[in-house]
């Protein structure tokens, strides 16, 4: 039954994301050539209410859907891992015209040239989980 709930929100999240133009390739191209400020708008906006929810989840010690409490660990800061990450992440981003998320909402919405980044990823992400053990975490 939890997964309808799911299946909900993530709808919901998807019709946000396209009704704000997040998965537009030309708003990704205008914000990588410091044209519009409109996604770096939605990007500050999205860090401003992940710290204030972060905050919220510590203070109330806010549960699970399942009543389990929820534990957030601080994990050691490596800038050298973060920057080369980042600068993975970046490129593809670039490159392809799309973040993970707004994959799915292209592939439905009928670009199926997506389903090739949407391989990529699962790829990437299948590498990382191969080497993940001898990365500085």
């Amino acid at each position: 039954m939890k997964w309808i709930l799911f299946l909900i929100i993530g709808i919901f999240f998807g019709i946000v994301l396209t009704k704000a133009e997040v998965i537009s390739w030309y708003r990704i191209q205008e914000m990588f050539r410091f044209q519009s400020f409109h996604m770096y708008g939605i990007i500050g906006s999205a860090v401003l209410l992940g710290i204030i929810t972060i905050q919220v989840v510590r203070r109330y010690r806010t549960k699970t859907i399942d009543g389990l409490p929820i534990i957030i660990e601080q994990k050691p800061r490596h800038f050298t891992a973060a920057l080369i990450g980042g600068t993975m992440f970046g490129l593809g981003w670039a490159m392809t015209g799309a973040c993970p998320g707004p994959i799915y909402i292209l592939i439905g919405y009928g670009f199926t040239v997506f389903i090739v980044v949407w391989i990529c990823a699962v790829l990437g992400a299948l590498m990382y989980g191969g080497i993940r053990n001898r990365l500085p975490h």
